[in-house]
């Protein structure tokens, strides 16, 4: 008799979030996870092999991961910007850089 685990994949796009429940044969691996949740097919834009990188519980993972019961299996995006390439080019030009929601004081 085959034990089961149910695990949970994510992958968020910039309006919505997939968020896929599904049961894998006990010892799958995140590439297990992924595939049978379908969302290499709804978003065919996903390079698992490429541009995309993976993690369960928000720490970076590889493919080949052995997952645990209740375990969450998040697809990353690539960044569009370097955060600090950003930053870097900002003090370059001499903006204030605010902290929180607030008005930026000079």
């Amino acid at each position: 008799m085959t034990a089961f685990i149910d695990v949970e994949v994510s992958y968020a796009l910039p309006a919505k979030q997939e968020l896929i429940k599904v049961r894998v044969a006990e010892g799958a691996t995140v590439r297990d996870a992924i595939e049978a949740s379908g969302l290499l097919v709804k978003h065919p834009d996903i390079e698992l092999d490429g541009r995309n990188k993976v993690g369960v519980f928000a720490k970076l993972t590889r493919l080949d991961t052995a997952l645990r019961d209740r375990d969450r299996v998040e697809i990353y995006r690539p960044l569009i910007a370097d955060p600090k390439a950003v930053r870097k080019k900002r003090a370059e030009e001499g903006k204030v850089m605010k902290k929180g929601g607030g008005p930026a004081e000079e």
